[in-house]
């Protein structure tokens, strides 16, 4: 999942492994605390809905207050496993990804420069260096979204009617695109331009870097913005497919505006949620039709469609009235 990672020399490293929600919740006061503010944080999904929690520092840090902040955050027997060492000065975003396996999901194949040479033909390769750290593909909730794409992509030929976008070019839209991977899959994919956005500029500038290092930088238009905030962001709209893989809190608060800005027929593709949160995503959405739901290591996204209403009964209705 996401990552922060400041300018700076790293020497020291501090590291826990914790269950999916405690990480969730420690993801969120580290990115809201002063103490780990210098701290470069990453978090690498290690399978059975377990995650490993990294802070790397510049400097030698207070394990005393950074151990008291796990506590405070996810518990003192998660703080007392944190472990701190030392590193070399090296470039340790490359060395802790560099045994990263390619990750596959459906026709596509999220690998390292490492893993260039070895993407079969029929596959739809994305090359995510992690030097930037804002997600490598490799979190439950990247590859449930690339699934749902790529569930989209076999059916859009064959979509029921109920559900079957306008014939014009469609509008894509990526909101809070991180790394930058869904939008160039998606632009790859379905061979169209689209817009992505996101709140930190670190993230943003990883996007266009990722984008044009994927053959996909004409393609995929990346922008800062808080939310739905953004002046191009409305003039773009409406669309007939949205990626919103964040978190149930800020999918709850954007869920209104989200979907006044999807097109009949669209597509809404959301993630970022833990497995017990699906129902209430999926009530706040509504009246977005459930189509699929994808769940993989104790997260889940969920595809969501807006109907199309019948002609007849639009007809009728203005008949009636």
């Amino acid at each position: 999942m996401a990552s922060r990672v400041p300018n700076l020399p790293i020497c020291w490293a501090a590291r826990l492994e914790i269950d999916a929600q405690a990480a969730e919740k420690l993801s969120k006061s580290l990115s809201e605390s002063a103490e780990a503010a210098h701290a470069a944080v990453s978090l690498v999904d290690k399978g059975q809905t377990r995650w490993q929690v990294a802070l790397h520092f510049g400097g030698i840090p207070d394990q005393r207050k950074i151990r008291a902040l796990i506590a405070a955050a996810v518990g003192s027997s998660a703080a007392k496993q944190l472990h701190f060492e030392r590193l070399a000065t090296q470039d340790w975003v490359k060395v802790s990804l560099r045994g990263l396996q390619a990750v596959r999901a459906g026709r596509f194949l999220i690998h390292g420069a490492h893993d260039r040479a070895r993407v079969p033909p029929n596959r739809i390769g994305i090359e995510i260096e992690a030097a930037l750290a804002f997600g490598t593909g490799h979190h439950g909730t990247t590859r449930g979204c690339l699934l749902a794409l790529d569930t989209l992509c076999k059916g859009l030929h064959k979509a029921r009617p109920a559900f079957s976008p306008p014939k014009r070019r469609r509008r894509i839209l990526d909101l809070g695109t991180g790394s930058g991977v869904l939008a160039i899959a998606a632009a790859r994919a379905l061979r169209h331009r689209l817009l992505a956005t996101d709140i930190d500029a670190e993230a943003v500038r990883a996007a266009r870097a990722n984008a044009r290092l994927n053959r996909a930088g004409a393609m995929v238009e990346v922008l800062r913005a808080d939310g739905l905030a953004s002046h191009r962001l409305r003039t773009a709209a409406p669309f007939d497919l949205i990626f919103a893989n964040i978190l149930l809190r800020p999918l709850k608060r954007l869920a209104a505006p989200l979907i006044k800005i999807t097109a009949p027929g669209a597509r809404v593709i959301l993630s970022g949620l833990l497995s017990s949160q699906a129902n209430a995503a999926i009530a706040a959405y509504r009246p977005l039709a459930l189509e699929r739901r994808i769940d993989i290591e104790g997260w889940t996204t969920l595809m969501l469609a807006r109907r199309i209403r019948p002609r007849r009964a639009v007809a009728g209705r203005r008949r009636g009235s």
